[in-house]
């Protein structure tokens, strides 16, 4: 089983006891390729403590195709070309909203700046999305926003999937507000029914000014 003890404060979730140890197991059986590599399952906690959570972006499970997925949701290795389709709508929403884009498809300057790029389910076997929903991934990406919901956090919902877990999002426990933003998913499928316009960028960077903290660098410029 894989080591948790350098995931900086996530690894106190109940997650880690009560299910992580028959997900380990059912990884350990798998006789096709799973995505991302065992040592990038987690990096995205890695990347992101709880502490430094500032925005929230939740996908759904990881790129199937190898050599894409490295742990973050949407988040590419930078020698990946073409981009994966909904990343390229993501970066054409951020083009019209920023002026800018990053050079390549790897957002791990995002996570270390508070950007929590959690995928809903971490595993995926080569070629087969969604093949590992039913391992029960699901009650971490759940037990990872309530406890990021204790402090004020911007949430990017993106697509129905990612708005169903919306009741795992509770109030600060300072009484301040979160900031939600819920629009249709970049998948080409979707994404010009509500996502292009919606400006999610610069409305996070704007309530994050607001609140006197630093803004996101979304283009790494």
């Amino acid at each position: 089983m894989q080591d948790i003890s350098d995931l900086k404060g996530w690894d106190t979730l109940p997650f880690f006891q009560d299910a992580w140890p028959n997900i380990a197991a059912s990884l350990a059986k798998e006789t096709r390729e799973i995505l991302p590599p065992e040592d990038q399952i987690f990096t995205a906690l890695r990347l992101t403590p709880p502490k430094d959570v500032r925005v929230v972006i939740l996908g759904q499970d990881p790129y199937p195709t190898p050599g894409h997925a490295h742990g973050l949701a949407f988040s590419v290795d930078p020698s990946v070309r073409p981009l994966p389709r909904s990343l390229t709508n993501i970066f054409k929403e951020m083009q019209s909203d920023l002026g800018q884009c990053p050079p390549t498809g790897d957002l791990r300057f995002w996570a270390r700046q508070g950007v929590l790029l959690i995928n809903t389910v971490l595993t995926v076997p080569t070629g087969e999305a969604n093949g590992h929903k039913g391992l029960g991934w699901q009650n971490l990406c759940h037990q990872v926003l309530t406890r990021v919901s204790e402090h004020p956090t911007a949430f990017v919902l993106w697509g129905k999937q990612a708005q169903a877990l919306a009741p795992h999002i509770s109030a600060p426990k300072n009484g301040d507000d979160h900031l939600r933003i819920e629009s249709a998913h970049p998948s080409p499928l979707s994404a010009r029914r509500g996502f292009f316009g919606s400006r999610p960028f610069s409305r996070i960077n704007s309530w994050l000014a607001d609140r006197g903290e630093p803004q996101i660098n979304w283009t790494n410029a």
